[in-house]
C-alpha cells in the first residue's frame, strides 16, 4: 500500500466525492446546483443525457494522478479512451480551475457551477463528450478505440512526458485498440516520454458485458504480459482501500517508468522493456444508485448512461436523486459560495502542471516552424515539357530527408506509413534516420534502429493514431500510404477534421500542424496488384467534410509535388491529401511555372492547348492527376495532328477544391474566373484520376455543368497492363479525342474518320495487350510533342 497518511486518504476522497458531484449535477441539474433546497422537477433538465457509468473510474483516476503530479511534479499529459464520460474530466477541469481559465464566465463558484452544470450536453453548450472544448484534451470521444495510439504519438520524441492512457474495457474491444498495444515496440526509452495504460474495467459496454473484464485475472496478465507489459492490479468497491491501492500502484508504476528510463539514457541498456500496466477494477457507476424500479444499476449495464430516467415525471426517482447527490455531503466540499474548500485541493497541482492546463494538449503552443529546404535543391531541370522523367515521389523524398535532417537535434517531424516507405520511393529518408524498431534485429534487417523517426507498421489505424498524438502535442509529420488502403482510417480522420474544426472556433486553442496524406500506389498504377488496390475514393470521402479544413492536391508531376508538398508541410489546421504517382511521371513544368500554377491551383497550359486567343476555344480539355493529365496531353496531341482547325484549351487543375463556388469552400472560385477559365458553353471533357461523379458535385452550380463530361475511374478493374486500366474505364486518350469529336456543335460529320481511327485503335489495343502482354508501342513510347 502506498503511504497515504489518514490526511492525505481524506483529502483524496473529498476530491474524488466533488468531481462525482459535478459529474452527476452536469447529466441532471438545471437548477438548485448547491442542494440548498430541496429537489423539486423544475431544478431537473428536461432532457437527460450523458453518460454516468464510466465517470466515477475516471474520476478516481484523475484525483490520483493529481496526487503524482503534485508529489513527483513530472509533466502529465491525459488521454480519455472512454471519452463518453465527459462530465468526470469537465468536473475535474472546474475544479482546478483550468476549465474558468478557458472559458472564463464559467467561474468557481455557485454561478459558474450553475452555468457548468446547465450547458452540459445543452443546446448552445458543450457536448458530452471529451472533445476540443474540454481543457487538456487531444482526444475526441466521440468514437473508441483510439486512445493508446494517440497516447504513443503524443509520447514519441517528448522525452519528458508521461501520457497517462485510460482505456475503457468496451474500448478494449475495438480493433484498432487491439494493435494499440503493439505500440511499445515503437517507444524509444532514450528520445521518448513514457505511456502509462490504465486499463479500467468496469465490466459492461451499453448493454453487455466486456470481454477482458469477464476473463480470469490469470488469462489477462497472460495477455498483457504477452503484449510486452507488467500488469498492475487495483480492485474493489470500498474507496478508502482502492484509494490506498491506486496510490501505490500509480508508485510502483511511476518508479520502475523512471528506472526504465535511467538505465536507457544513464547506463545505455537498450534492451527493451516491460512497461507497467495499470488494471483497474470498479464497479460500473460505482457510488451511484444501488437500484431503481427494483432492478439492479450499480455494477451493471444499467448505469452506463442515465441510472434515474424518469426523474422529472416520477417522485420516486427524484427523491433517488436527491438522496444519490446528498450522499457525496457537497456541504463539505463547497463552501456556501460554491467555491470548493481547501480540502478538495490539497492534491491539486499548479500552474501548467495541472492536467487541464497543460501546454501538451494545446501543441500549438508548443509548435515550431518546420525547417524546409529551398525547392531549388530537389527541383527537376525541365527544358521542355516533356522531354524527361522523373518518379515524382522519389524526388520528393530528397525534400523530407533534408527535414530529417534539420529536424534531427530538435526531433519535431516524423514519417508514418504501413511498410511502404521504401516502396513509394521514399527510402532517401533512410539515408538520414532508421525505422523506429524496439524489438529484435537480424543481420539480414535493414535501417532498423532504436532511435529513428520513420514509422512502419502494418496498420494503417496505428499510423493515423501516432501522427495525431504526434501533431496534437506539437510537432510536424506525414502519413504515406497506398491509395486504396488509406480508406481503412476514414472514420479516423472523420474525427480529426471534426476537432480541426471546432478548434478552429475555440480562441485559446493554438493551431497546430496539419494532417497531411500522400497517397502514391494510385489506382492507375496498380495495374499489376489488381482490382483490390484499385481505389481513389478517398478523395471523395474528404471532400464531404468541412470545408474550412480540408484540401485536396493532385500534381500532375515532380516539380508541382514540390511545391505541394512545401505549402502543405507549413499549413495549420488542415487535413491536406495529395496524390501523387511514384512511377516515372513526364516533368511538364519547371520550378517557377510550377510554383505560379500551384499558387492558382488551376490554369491554362497554352503551350498545350491550339486556341490562338482571337476567339473562344471550340471545346477544353481538363485534367487532374498525373496520369489523367498524360492522356489529355495525348489527346490533345492527336487533336492537333488530325483536327489541326479545332481551337482546343488545356486547363490541368492541381487544387480540387477551386473547381467548388467561393461560397463554398474558401479555395473555390468565383463565378467569373470559374467561367473565363472554363467558358460558360463550350463542351468540357474533364480527364479526372478517380470517380467521376465528384467533380460534378462540385461543379454542378457552374454555368457550364451541362456540358461537362466527366471521365474518370468507373470501378472497372482487373490485373492488366497500365494503358488498359485507362482504357477500361474509358479514360483514355483515343475515347477522350472521341468525346471531343460527340461534344463539339457541327463536327460529327466532318470528324467521323477520326473518330473511327480512334475507335479502331482501342480495339487494336485490345488485341495487343492479349497477344503480347504489353501496351502498344505508340503508348508506351509516347512522348509529348507540340509538333
Amino acid at each position: 500500500m502506498a503511504d497515504l497518511t489518514d490526511e492525505e486518504l481524506s483529502a483524496l476522497d473529498a476530491h474524488w466525492r466533488a468531481a462525482n458531484y459535478l459529474a452527476a449535477g452536469q447529466i441532471y441539474l438545471l437548477g438548485n446546483p448547491l442542494l440548498t433546497e430541496p429537489l423539486r422537477p423544475e431544478h431537473i433538465k428536461p432532457r437527460l443525457l450523458g453518460h454516468w457509468g464510466t465517470s466515477p473510474g475516471l474520476n478516481l483516476v484523475y484525483t490520483h494522478l493529481n496526487r503524482v503530479i503534485r508529489r513527483r511534479g513530472p509533466d502529465v499529459l491525459c488521454v480519455w479512451g472512454p471519452g463518453h464520460g465527459g462530465p468526470a474530466v469537465l468536473a475535474n477541469a472546474w475544479l482546478e480551475g483550468s476549465y474558468t481559465e478557458t472559458c472564463p464566465d464559467v467561474t468557481r463558484d455557485a454561478e459558474g457551477m450553475a452555468r457548468l452544470f446547465r450547458q452540459f450536453s445543452f443546446p448552445g453548450g458543450v457536448p458530452s463528450h471529451v472533445a476540443p472544448e474540454t481543457p487538456g484534451s487531444i482526444h475526441e470521444g466521440g468514437e473508441l478505440g483510439y486512445s493508446l495510439a494517440h497516447a504513443y504519438g503524443a509520447a514519441f520524441d517528448n522525452p519528458d512526458l508521461l501520457v497517462a492512457c485510460v482505456i475503457g474495457d468496451g474500448e478494449a474491444e475495438t480493433g484498432p485498440l487491439a494493435a494499440s498495444w503493439h505500440s511499445n515496440k515503437f517507444l524509444d526509452p532514450v528520445h521518448d516520454g513514457a505511456v502509462l495504460p490504465i486499463l479500467h474495467l468496469n465490466g459492461y459496454k451499453i448493454a453487455n458485458p466486456t470481454v477482458l473484464a469477464r476473463l480470469p485475472e490469470h488469462e489477462l496478465d497472460r495477455l498483457l504480459h504477452g503484449y510486452g507489459h507488467h500488469p498492475l492490479h487495483v480492485s474493489g468497491d470500498d474507496p478508502a482501500e482502492v484509494h490506498r491501492a491506486l496510490a501505490a500502484a500509480l508508485d510502483t508504476a511511476l518508479d520502475h517508468i523512471a528506472d526504465i528510463h535511467r538505465t536507457a539514457r544513464a547506463e545505455g541498456i537498450a534492451d527493451r522493456p516491460s512497461w507497467p500496466v495499470i488494471v483497474l477494477r470498479t464497479p460500473k457507476g460505482w457510488t451511484g444508485p444501488a437500484e431503481a424500479d427494483g432492478l439492479p444499476v450499480e455494477g451493471t449495464w444499467r448505469a452506463h448512461q442515465v441510472p434515474l430516467a424518469g426523474v422529472r415525471e416520477n417522485p420516486e426517482h427524484l427523491r433517488q436523486l436527491e438522496a444519490w447527490l446528498r450522499s457525496y455531503r457537497p456541504d463539505e466540499l463547497f463552501d456556501a459560495d460554491g467555491r470548493p474548500v481547501p480540502r478538495v485541493l490539497a492534491c491539486v497541482p499548479d500552474g501548467p502542471r495541472r492536467p487541464g492546463a497543460t501546454p501538451h494538449a494545446n501543441g500549438g503552443l508548443l509548435l515550431r516552424e518546420l525547417p524546409l529546404p529551398p525547392l531549388e535543391r530537389h527541383a527537376v531541370r525541365v527544358d521542355a515539357p516533356g522531354a524527361a522523367l522523373h518518379e515524382p515521389t522519389r524526388v520528393l523524398g530528397g525534400l523530407l530527408a533534408d527535414v530529417m535532417a534539420a529536424t534531427a537535434d530538435r526531433r519535431d517531424f516524423r514519417l508514418v506509413g504501413p511498410d511502404e516507405t521504401a516502396s513509394n520511393r521514399l527510402d532517401a529518408v533512410l539515408d538520414v534516420t532508421d525505422k523506429a524498431w524496439q524489438a529484435g534485429v537480424l543481420p539480414v534487417d535493414e535501417h532498423l534502429g532504436r532511435h529513428g523517426r520513420v514509422m512502419e507498421v502494418l496498420s494503417e489505424h496505428l499510423c493515423q493514431g501516432w501522427l495525431e498524438g504526434y501533431l496534437l502535442t506539437g510537432r510536424h509529420g506525414l502519413f504515406s500510404s497506398y491509395e486504396a488502403f488509406v480508406h481503412i482510417v476514414d472514420s479516423m480522420v472523420n474525427q480529426h477534421i471534426k476537432w480541426l474544426r471546432v478548434s478552429r472556433r475555440l480562441p485559446w486553442r493554438r493551431p497546430v500542424a496539419s494532417l497531411n496524406y500522400l497517397l502514391t500506389s494510385h489506382v492507375w498504377r496498380q495495374d499489376h496488384n489488381g482490382f483490390s488496390h484499385q481505389d481513389p475514393g478517398f478523395v471523395d470521402h474528404v471532400l464531404n467534410k468541412s470545408p474550412e479544413v480540408v484540401r485536396v492536391y493532385l500534381p500532375p508531376d515532380a516539380n508541382t509535388l514540390l511545391c505541394v508538398a512545401d505549402h502543405v508541410l507549413r499549413s495549420r489546421d488542415h487535413v491536406n491529401v495529395v496524390v501523387a504517382g511514384k512511377q516515372p511521371c513526364f516533368d511538364w513544368l519547371g520550378l517557377e511555372e510550377a510554383r505560379a500554377h500551384c499558387a492558382r491551383g488551376a490554369g491554362i497550359w497554352e503551350w498545350a492547348g491550339t486556341e490562338d486567343g482571337r476567339r473562344e476555344p471550340d471545346a477544353v480539355l481538363a485534367c487532374a492527376g498525373d496520369v489523367p493529365t498524360q492522356e489529355a496531353l495525348a489527346a490533345a496531341q492527336l487533336i492537333r495532328r488530325h483536327l489541326p482547325g479545332l481551337a482546343v484549351r488545356v486547363v490541368n487543375v492541381v487544387d480540387l477544391a477551386r473547381l467548388m463556388p467561393h461560397e463554398e469552400h474558401p479555395h473555390g472560385m468565383p463565378d467569373h474566373e470559374f467561367d473565363a477559365l472554363f467558358t460558360r458553353d463550350r463542351p468540357v471533357v474533364f480527364a479526372y484520376h478517380g470517380y467521376p461523379w465528384l467533380i460534378h458535385r462540385l461543379a454542378y452550380r457552374r454555368a457550364v455543368h451541362p456540358n461537362l463530361h466527366v471521365r474518370g475511374y468507373k470501378e472497372s478493374g482487373t490485373t492488366t497492363t497500365p494503358f488498359d486500366m485507362v482504357v477500361r474505364n474509358d479514360l483514355d486518350r483515343y475515347r477522350l479525342v472521341m468525346d471531343v469529336v460527340d461534344r463539339v456543335p457541327g463536327l460529327a460529320v466532318g470528324a467521323a474518320r477520326v473518330r473511327q481511327a480512334m475507335a479502331d485503335l482501342r480495339t487494336r489495343h485490345h488485341a495487343w495487350i492479349r497477344e503480347h502482354g504489353t501496351d502498344l508501342p505508340e503508348v508506351a513510347d509516347w512522348r509529348w510533342d507540340a509538333g
